[in-house]
């Protein structure tokens, strides 16, 4: 039996989630309070899902992870805690984009944009991701009626489509099967963060 312990702090809510090759063992969804953003949950959640499941750190065989684009320290927290828990577990690791993971709200022929500012968006669509794209060259694309639009509640109004932040969708168990995928790479040492545009101050 694989057990996977996957987890994300990257978008607006933190998504955590323990998974056999069955079934959903645990599902978590944590937003922010007053004081902490979701982040400073993650640790008490993963442990508090294993202890409900009498699943030990050792008995992990996969951890996955959202690697970005979202909240720099989002992405920060979660690559490090899933870095340090593969070392030290001797366990594969995988990392999968928010980009990716919200493809998956879409029927059919996806176009995901996030906010990446300056007026531009962090784009996925044929598979691929885009980078960050002028909004002008976005709109364009939408346009051509191909895509089925996946944004955020920032750029809904400039691009119609679909927020991610107005639907409820269990994103963390959509991450834990993308996982699951053959080809992953899964060697924690080459898990990195996607900073498609460098974090402030660097």
């Amino acid at each position: 039996m694989t057990v996977i312990l996957a987890f994300d702090t990257c978008l607006d809510k933190m998504y955590a989630v323990l998974k056999d090759d069955e079934q959903i063992l645990a599902s978590r969804t944590v937003e922010n309070t007053d004081t902490k953003y979701h982040s400073a949950f993650l640790i008490s959640t993963l442990q508090e899902i294993m202890k409900e499941n009498d699943i030990k750190p050792q008995d992990i065989d996969l951890i996955a992870t959202n690697i970005g684009p979202g909240s720099f320290t989002g992405i920060r927290a979660c690559v490090t805690v899933a870095r340090v828990m593969a070392q030290q577990l001797d366990c594969k690791a995988v990392g999968i984009s928010s980009l990716e993971i919200l493809a998956k709200l879409a029927d059919k022929n996806p176009l995901v944009a996030l906010d990446a500012r300056k007026n531009s968006a962090y784009l996925y669509l044929n598979g691929e991701t885009k980078g960050a794209v002028p909004l002008d060259e976005v709109k364009k694309l939408i346009a051509t009626g191909h895509y089925t639009v996946i944004t955020d509640d920032k750029l809904k109004p400039a691009l119609g489509g679909t927020s991610y932040q107005e639907i409820s969708h269990p994103l963390g168990e959509v991450l834990a099967e993308l996982a699951c995928q053959d080809g992953r790479e899964n060697n924690w040492r080459k898990l990195k963060p996607l900073y498609i545009q460098p974090p402030p101050g660097i």
